[in-house]
């Protein structure tokens, strides 16, 4: 940066600090006037922006109360025009001198600054230019705002800035706001396509006593009362299995999710999940469930199934694409699982396509299918596609498929190249279940010598209880929100975003 532009930063940093400065002596001079911003407990709004241009014919001549920050000022001597903002929008309001009285006008002129909460009690006019408006016959502050918004031409765009401070961004990008309602929105739709079809939503625990043998990385807690180390969870399945097992037949679960792993445009360590399961179903009734689910939804939420991503049409509803793993990897790097002889076969012929799984020489056919697939699949499943029958190795938790046991009835979803949910046939033998979760238990001590990973054992005497046959889905909310916002990263659909702290 040159020796001119930290001139600039520098003297606008003082700028900022000087008009603070002179806002709280604003606030002074208010206070010493009995006048204290900040002593209003209660305001009695009638009406909101929005409404009043809706129905003006109705509202015309009419007193309204509104309230709401102060946004623009043009004074004009003995009359100003101004704009409130509130939840609904903008709408302009007339400041007369005549009107709100000498000392009220005064006051307006020299105590006032943009981003003021106010209440303006008028009747509602239509300017001489067709501008929709209040005509005020009193004016209040109700909360004195102590620090400078961002001035309106240049706005707010500094991204750490807006996800830090996501108040500020909130007031002075309506569209941010937007993308929130719609979130909003998507949830409700999701909740009532659910309970519409049977689903019962329920509540699981957050903590948990132990760290479970998955590959997610946990937030590690400590419990003084009982002195003992907790997990914050990294999923809700096998809580929501246990009440299929109690007999709730169809629940699912809006939870919070928490993994100890890294950050980008599509992770963040604190995020949103559906967990959703289903009695005396199987994988393919569940991937039927998502297409109707994800169609109706965009339909609600978008007025449309098919919607733009980052420039690509995404056609959301009727039938998706479906294939195998086997049938994908085979289609994009040209490797076919069913001539691999023995698990040193499928490694060579990953090496000569350039790949090297992560278990390295222990790897089996299932580890190098999974390898190719990450690599050379993933980046072109573009338009909605089911990708189905997962190697057992990466499926701990589904049940294997009847006439090829190395493979299991689970699939994922990818759209835009990115996966959006994952779905099994729930593997409910308590025996087999048992095993798959020694070896993981295995596998992550193996890699994660500190690990304190254990084999579920409450979970697994729940399954001897006995589990129906059970579909299982789960997928991220915020993902979802970021398909039907158009939104590029996950912080811009999350409100706090996990941050690392200013020094």
């Amino acid at each position: 940066m040159s020796e001119n532009k930290q001139l600039t930063a520098a003297e606008e940093e003082l700028e900022l600090a000087e008009q603070a400065r002179i806002r709280r002596e604003k606030l002074r001079k208010l206070t010493d006037e009995g006048k204290n911003p900040f002593v209003k407990v209660k305001y009695d709004v009638t009406a909101r922006s929005n409404s009043i241009k809706e129905r003006f014919e109705e509202l015309e001549g009419k007193e309204v109360s509104i309230a709401g920050r102060l946004m623009s000022r043009r004074i004009m001597g003995k009359a100003s025009f101004s704009h409130l903002q509130d939840d609904d929008g903008l709408i302009q309001i007339y400041v007369r001198r005549d009107d709100v009285g000498e000392d009220d006008y005064a006051s307006f002129k020299k105590d006032y600054d943009l981003g003021d909460v106010i209440g303006v009690k008028g009747y509602v006019f239509k300017t001489q230019t067709g501008e929709v408006s209040v005509h005020a016959t009193h004016v209040e502050m109700l909360t004195k705002c102590l620090l400078p918004l961002p001035e309106k031409q240049h706005g707010l765009k500094d991204t750490d800035v807006r996800y830090r401070q996501r108040e500020l961004d909130l007031i002075v990008n309506p569209e941010v706001k937007k993308t929130f309602y719609k979130r909003s929105q998507i949830l409700t739709e999701i909740r009532a396509w659910l309970n519409n079809n049977g689903f019962l939503e329920v509540d699981t625990p957050v903590l948990n006593t132990i760290e479970i043998g998955a590959a997610a990385r946990p937030f590690k807690t400590r419990h003084n009362a009982l002195d003992i180390d907790m997990y914050l969870r990294i999923e809700t399945e096998l809580y929501l299995k246990r009440l299929v097992v109690g007999g709730f037949e169809r629940v699912y679960e809006v939870g919070r999710i928490f993994r100890n792993e890294g950050m980008d445009a599509f992770h963040n360590p604190e995020f949103t999940t559906i967990e959703c399961y289903a009695a005396y179903l199987d994988y393919f009734d569940m991937m039927e469930l998502v297409e109707n689910l994800y169609a109706s939804v965009a339909q609600k939420v978008c007025g449309t199934t098919t919607v733009s991503y980052q420039g690509t049409q995404v056609e959301l509803g009727g039938k998706w694409t479906r294939m195998t793993m086997k049938e994908a990897v085979r289609k994009y790097s040209g490797a076919d699982y069913d001539s691999w002889k023995t698990d040193e076969e499928a490694r060579e012929c990953a090496e000569k396509l350039g790949v090297t799984p992560d278990e390295g020489a222990r790897a089996t056919k299932g580890h190098v299918l999974i390898a190719l697939f990450d690599a050379f699949v993933e980046d072109k499943l573009v338009q909605p596609t089911f990708i189905y029958d997962y190697p057992v190795e990466n499926s701990p938790l589904a049940k294997r498929k009847e006439d090829d046991p190395a493979f299991t009835q689970r699939f994922e979803y990818f759209i835009c190249a990115h996966e959006f949910g994952n779905a099994f046939s729930e593997l409910n033998d308590p025996i087999d279940q048992k095993q798959r979760f020694v070896r993981q238990v295995e596998e992550k001590r193996a890699q994660e010598p500190k690990s304190n990973a254990q084999v579920d054992e409450e979970y697994v005497t729940a399954l001897e209880y006995g589990l129906p046959p059970t579909g299982g889905l789960g997928f991220g909310v915020d993902r979802l929100v970021m398909l039907l916002t158009d939104s590029a990263t996950i912080r811009d659909v999350l409100l706090f975003p996990t941050m690392k702290p200013k020094k």
